[in-house]
């Protein structure tokens, strides 16, 4: 969770073999209402905004679309809070639309008092998992430092967007 700019305030994202996959600045702008997705090279993937309005806020996700000389964001997702006083009180539960124009849920997130992260699809199935990073040994790293699995055939950047919500629903980003 830490930024790749001095003094900033995001993530870098590394993979396997500590090679940098994704990152995220707010450049010195803690709990920003607009964060964007890049890849290693500084393309933006994604461009996250929040949207709070009075008691049902949410966070909208746009995709970038590239054709060579223009680009533009396209509507891609909204996260939204599931209020439900009968759910436990250490777990949050928020639900992910695609699409943007449709009330359907393609994948639920789940974030627990541990500090981990489970997003599931509608059937339950787990899809990513987030949690704290633990070395060989059994040693934990620090809070910051946590590992990312994702299912094969999952969309990896759509996931990281999702993740990025949730630091950002936590203001850790």
């Amino acid at each position: 969770m830490k930024s790749l700019v001095y003094h900033g305030n995001g993530c870098t994202v590394y993979d396997s073999n500590g090679k940098i996959v994704y990152r995220i600045d707010n450049y010195n702008i803690k709990r920003s209402k607009q964060v964007h997705l890049m890849d290693s090279n500084g393309k933006i993937l994604f461009s996250i905004r929040n949207r709070k309005v009075p008691v049902f806020g949410h966070w909208d996700g746009y995709k970038w679309s590239y054709d060579g000389v223009t680009s533009k964001e396209i509507p891609w997702f909204q996260v939204k809070k599931i209020h439900n006083v009968l759910r436990g009180y250490n777990v949050n539960y928020y639900n992910v639309i695609l699409g943007c124009n449709s009330e359907a849920s393609c994948y639920n997130i789940i974030i627990l008092a541990t500090k981990s992260i489970k997003i599931v699809d509608q059937l339950g199935g787990l899809v990513a998992e987030v949690k704290q990073k633990q070395a060989s040994s059994g040693v934990l790293f620090g809070d910051d430092v946590l590992t990312l699995v994702v299912e094969p055939h999952v969309d990896q950047s759509l996931v990281m967007a999702l993740v990025t919500v949730c630091g950002l629903i936590h203001h850790r980003i």
